[in-house]
């Protein structure tokens, strides 16, 4: 741990560049940035009044929160911190003074929260061990100073506890973590998932392809949850050229095909084998990422079918009986990451 805790007197990411970091997100679709603007290592990114053990002791010496909160907003992107409330470094982190210790916690989370402008979502994680956080209060704390803004669930989770569990109303949603989760359209949820193997970059790390991301997020979208991709930034400040490319080439589809991801909601027809389902309005969008030989068989639905389309392209072949609904398309029109297929309906797909 003394060596750890002793990197940051070397720590000098001279090619960062935020508001590359936020045109890089924008390009690749994404809606909102989270910085891990404090972790479980207790390191602050931020110029803290609170605790020395900052950005502005190291040669770097910029405040990345700042840089990267307006860089954001320039962008209009919405911004989020995750920000751990335990301490490994801090010594009464859960020992006999904890109570001093979740004062200072608190005031970290004051500066945070009360010098970047308007921040829209507080990202709390826990590490399996007893939630001493006295958390009325810094949910009130949060809540004072940004009035707008979600918060995730973590703050409450503690020895046992699953990332899946709401165990405060103060809550706002929760956070599966490095797999997509199960179809929930009653609470809101969000999957936390690695472009690579790992939170951190690593050389030669092995990074998801951009067809396994655009499968991630239509499944999570199909469950009806929404998807946070971490990317670990090397250590010269720089997002490595192979996730900036994966990321580009996701937002190009979503330049495509981005009605059937954005202000959707899953279903009506559960994720499954092959694929997911999203709706809005009167259309269902149907995303196909696995055809099973011949046509798509799905389950039936009380409301009539007037079209069925490729979401860029032809009308294709829709079968509906009172058991189910086949979905025909050419091998040949079909996408080798995901078919896309637009169903009108005559009423509302909200209603199914």
């Amino acid at each position: 741990m003394e060596v750890y805790d002793n990197l940051y007197k070397q720590f000098n990411p001279t090619n960062f560049d935020a508001a590359q970091w936020a045109k890089i997100a924008k390009s690749a679709g994404m809606k909102y940035m989270v910085l891990t603007a404090k972790h479980c290592d207790g390191f602050l990114l931020w110029y803290s009044k609170v605790d020395g053990y900052n950005i502005g002791a190291t040669p770097f010496r910029r405040d990345v929160c700042a840089e990267v909160s307006r860089a954001a907003h320039k962008q209009g992107l919405k911004i989020g911190w995750y920000f751990s409330p335990m301490d490994w470094r801090d010594p009464d982190c859960r020992g006999e003074h904890n109570s001093i210790f979740v004062e200072r916690m608190q005031s970290e989370l004051r500066e945070l929260l009360s010098n970047y402008g308007r921040i829209d979502l507080l990202w709390f994680d826990f590490d399996g061990r007893e939630a001493l956080y006295d958390q009325p209060e810094t949910y009130a704390i949060a809540r004072t100073l940004q009035p707008k803004m979600i918060i995730n669930n973590r703050l409450d989770l503690g020895v046992g506890d699953k990332n899946t569990e709401m165990k405060s109303p103060d809550a706002d949603y929760y956070t599966p973590e490095q797999k997509v989760g199960s179809y929930d359209d009653e609470r809101p949820w969000e999957t936390c998932m690695t472009l690579g193997t790992q939170w951190s970059w690593k050389p030669e790390d092995k990074i998801k392809t951009t067809a396994e991301v655009i499968g991630i997020l239509a499944r999570t979208a199909g469950g009806d949850g929404n998807l946070l991709l971490n990317v670990g930034p090397m250590p010269d400040g720089r997002i490595e050229p192979r996730q900036a490319q994966v990321l580009k080439e996701v937002g190009e589809w979503l330049g495509k095909y981005g009605e059937s991801i954005y202000g959707t909601r899953g279903g009506p027809f559960k994720p499954g084998e092959y694929g997911a389902s999203t709706r809005r309005g009167k259309t269902i969008f149907v995303h196909v990422l696995k055809w099973p030989d011949g046509s798509l068989r799905l389950p039936p639905i009380p409301a009539k079918i007037v079209e069925g389309r490729l979401l860029r392209g032809d009308k294709v072949e829709i079968r509906q009986t009172v058991d189910s609904i086949e979905i025909a398309v050419p091998a040949i029109k079909r996408e080798t990451t995901d078919t896309v297929i637009a169903l009108k309906l005559r009423s509302n797909a909200m209603n199914l």
